[in-house]
């Protein structure tokens, strides 16, 4: 069985022209890893960058990116399967999965082939959790994963409020009803991990913000509300689309936007590399590969480890 090809890394650090270059090479199709990708319509804030998925003219075939609507709360259990049914399918055809993204919960949810059980929603739980502050509901789901034991509900990506009562809602599920256990099945992967240096990291972070912002993302987020979306909900998403959304609705000034924004990105990508190193310590193997060398380079040096790295594998 060809190995899952897993290319990981944090915002800004040019993953999706590796991993489609990678697929021009090896007839590959990519499979995202991105929480917010998923979303119709929220395509500049998201970093979607579809431009990047033609390469040398050739347009590689990309899945789990526009599979629902925007306002809707997308779930790990739903990426899970969705996940599983691209995955397959693409095996049927012989073609070469590769997986793509910064979200480091799908990630490992699928590598680590974690069964778990989708939780509904808790109407008497968010009624009491409404109006406690971030930092309130943050310290409540910290104590909640003692109790349950969780690695899996990332608090790395708790940005909002209603994000933190959602992982809490999900926490006082399990801890109250064991998850049942469901199968999911256990995929041969290696993974690449595209480092980058700080400093560089943060220059790409401002230069790609002030690039979005001039391509229309504030115009992006009127457009959804306009559409109806309520900005309450546009501003669960995070980022982009909270700063944003504010700055639409008056609440912010365009600066303060910027600077906040800018600030918020720059702790997410901090944040995201904290899950990576983690997921070294819970046994992943990643492999590391400057983000500054030469496509031709990073390139060679993949298919060398996927040649030679078996113990790589799942």
């Amino acid at each position: 069985m060809k190995p899952l090809i897993t290319i990981l890394g944090p915002t800004a650090c040019g993953k999706t022209s590796l991993a489609t270059a990678l697929a021009l090479r090896m007839g590959g199709e990519i499979l995202s890893a991105d929480s917010r990708q998923v979303y119709r319509g929220m395509d500049i804030g998201t970093g979607k960058d579809l431009d990047d998925y033609v390469v040398d003219g050739h347009a590689i075939p990309y899945h789990l990116i526009d599979i629902c609507a925007p306002g809707t709360k997308y779930n790990l259990f739903q990426y899970q399967q969705d996940f599983l049914k691209a995955y397959q399918d693409i095996r049927r055809r012989g073609a070469q999965p590769i997986l793509c993204g910064g979200t480091g919960l799908y990630i490992e949810s699928v590598l680590g082939g974690y069964a778990l059980s989708p939780v509904p929603q808790n109407p008497e739980l968010r009624q009491r959790l409404e109006g406690k502050t971030l930092d309130e509901l943050t310290n409540m789901l910290v104590a909640l994963k003692q109790q349950t034991g969780s690695n899996m509900h990332n608090t790395t990506d708790v940005d909002t409020a209603q994000r933190a009562i959602r992982a809490i809602e999900i926490e006082t599920y399990n801890l109250q009803n064991p998850t049942e256990r469901r199968s999911f099945p256990r995929i041969p992967y290696i993974i690449i991990g595209v480092d980058i240096d700080r400093d560089e990291r943060r220059r790409r972070i401002t230069e790609r913000l002030r690039q979005r912002l001039d391509d229309g993302m504030v115009d992006e987020v009127r457009s959804l509300l306009a559409q109806g979306i309520p900005a309450d909900d546009l501003i669960y998403y995070g980022l982009e689309y909270k700063y944003v959304t504010e700055y639409a609705i008056g609440r912010l000034s365009f600066d303060e936007m910027f600077r906040q924004l800018e600030i918020a990105i720059h702790q997410f990508a901090k944040r995201q590399m904290t899950w990576f190193r983690g997921m070294e310590r819970r046994g992943f193997n990643i492999n590391w590969l400057d983000a500054q060398l030469p496509m031709e380079e990073k390139l060679e040096r993949i298919e060398t480890l996927i040649k030679d790295d078996n113990s790589s594998y799942s």
